[in-house]
């Protein structure tokens, strides 16, 4: 009878971690995004998952649009569940979806990448951008580049 009830007892216990785990499995991921060089738009902010697609209209796994205020933008992801991310932004100042580029696909708008990766020779790759989310609440700040 001990036996069996040592067995219920580390039982509970291990369903008790495992919600535990899973309760921060998902969560809120806030992406502030600095230096922009005016409070004109919005800000448009895309998670990927993989690096196939990363960086393509239409690929990511969740896209959030925020409001520029005081200078600033944060885009909040909730309900987020726990894994590998790579997020892309970009300031739409004219209100546009898709960022546009110039010459030798140089942007037209401010962009910038989770991690802050150079992109002095082209855009970075899905691994320069990954980063892990573990769940719960998280935030990050990425830098605009013009």
């Amino acid at each position: 009878m001990r036996q069996c009830h040592r067995f219920a007892i580390a039982g509970g216990m291990l369903l008790v971690s495992s919600i535990g785990a899973y309760a921060q499995s998902a969560g809120r991921l806030d992406v502030a995004v600095s230096g922009l060089r005016n409070g004109n738009g919005v800000v448009r902010c895309a998670l990927f998952t993989s690096p196939t697609g990363f960086r393509e209209p239409g690929r990511e796994f969740r896209g959030v649009v925020a409001p520029i205020r005081g200078g600033q933008a944060v885009c909040s992801f909730a309900n987020l569940p726990a894994g590998q991310y790579a997020a892309a932004v970009f300031h739409a100042e004219r209100g546009e979806t898709r960022l546009e580029t110039g010459m030798f696909g140089k942007p037209k708008q401010g962009f910038g990448f989770s991690r802050n990766p150079s992109s002095s020779f082209g855009p970075p790759s899905f691994a320069d951008a990954a980063f892990d989310y573990r769940g719960g609440n998280q935030s990050m700040v990425v830098a605009l580049t013009y």
